[in-house]
């Protein structure tokens, strides 16, 4: 058998640089010397990959505010917990963000924060006990606050920021649901019956606690009616309950006869999960709209988006 030989490069056919389409341009490079002389963050932020995207979604939600479309936050408790409330209640103060659907834990975090300042019980110390989650003032709390509030006008997210408000905790300026209350922006609270510390006290009314979250199931497929044409939904850490809400009140919306397309959703988490990006990134936006997903830390990446926001509001 012939010895094999390399192959002959003599016949390779070459262009010009010139005539080549590139990905990469200098263009798209950071610019450190614009920004030492006073630019803008966003002059650090590539515009590639990533770098790109987040500039992407900033200009997205520049331009629903512009237009007065939906901005929707919905996120779970691990937002609170790494100290972001304050960013996302300043958006809702400067009518950025539109509405906020947290999970069950979401809301009881917030409502501690507002109560005592501190949440986020270290669960291996109790656990062993069985003292995890056996809080009283937090459930009996929050309890009386539905049995209170809740009306034919009024769902969970709605009835915990008034309690907040007429209780005037001592941390209320902290509390998401509180800056619901007192902005008119509405908040949300989407609970998944025996998911949460407060369903395990005996002063949970379950049918309450049933009828109080599913009045706000139907209040965001409300909110989402509007979401189509430019608006923005956005899902920061919830892994399960909040991208099925999503996917079911989405349907909700369309099924009742709202044209709900062309709208942009951005999931941002720690990890990638697989319902965040099917039922948020990819279906919802599979025949129209533009999905988007960023992993990194919440404590990191929440206040990097904030700055290249609000340097531009």
């Amino acid at each position: 058998m012939d010895k094999k030989k390399p192959i002959d490069l003599s016949g390779v056919k070459t262009y010009s640089i010139k005539d080549t389409k590139h990905k990469v341009s200098v263009d798209d490079f950071v610019r450190p010397e614009e920004y030492l002389s006073g630019g803008r963050l966003e002059t650090l932020i590539p515009r590639l990959l990533k770098g790109g995207e987040l500039l992407d979604v900033v200009n997205h939600v520049l331009e629903a505010k512009r237009r007065g479309k939906p901005v929707v936050f919905a996120f779970g408790a691990h937002v609170i917990k790494c100290g972001l409330s304050p960013l996302i209640i300043d958006l809702m103060e400067k009518g950025t963000v539109t509405a906020v659907a947290l999970n069950g834990s979401g809301a009881i975090h917030d409502y501690e924060i507002a109560l005592a300042g501190e949440t986020s019980e270290i669960v291996e110390e109790g656990l062993g006990r069985g003292t995890f989650g056996m809080v009283e003032e937090t459930a009996s709390m929050m309890n009386e606050a539905l049995s209170t509030y809740l009306s034919d006008e009024t769902g969970m997210g709605a009835a915990l920021g008034q309690d907040i408000h007429l209780r005037s905790l001592p941390h209320e300026k902290q509390s998401i649901m509180a800056c619901g209350h007192r902005t008119g922006v509405p908040v949300t609270v989407h609970v998944a019956l025996g998911t949460d510390t407060t369903h395990m006290h005996p002063s949970t009314d379950p049918a309450l606690l049933g009828s109080a979250t599913h009045w706000d199931f139907r209040l965001l497929a409300s909110l989402l009616t509007e979401l189509g044409d430019g608006g923005c939904y956005f899902n920061i850490g919830s892994a399960v309950v909040l991208p099925e809400i999503f996917l079911k009140a989405l349907t909700l919306a369309r099924n009742l006869g709202h044209s709900v397309e062309d709208f942009v959703t951005v999931n941002m988490d720690m990890v990638q999960h697989y319902r965040p990006q099917r039922n948020v990134v990819q279906r919802p936006t599979a025949d129209s709209g533009r999905g988007y997903s960023f992993i990194g830390h919440h404590e990191i990446m929440l206040p990097l988006f904030y700055h290249l926001l609000t340097s531009r509001l």
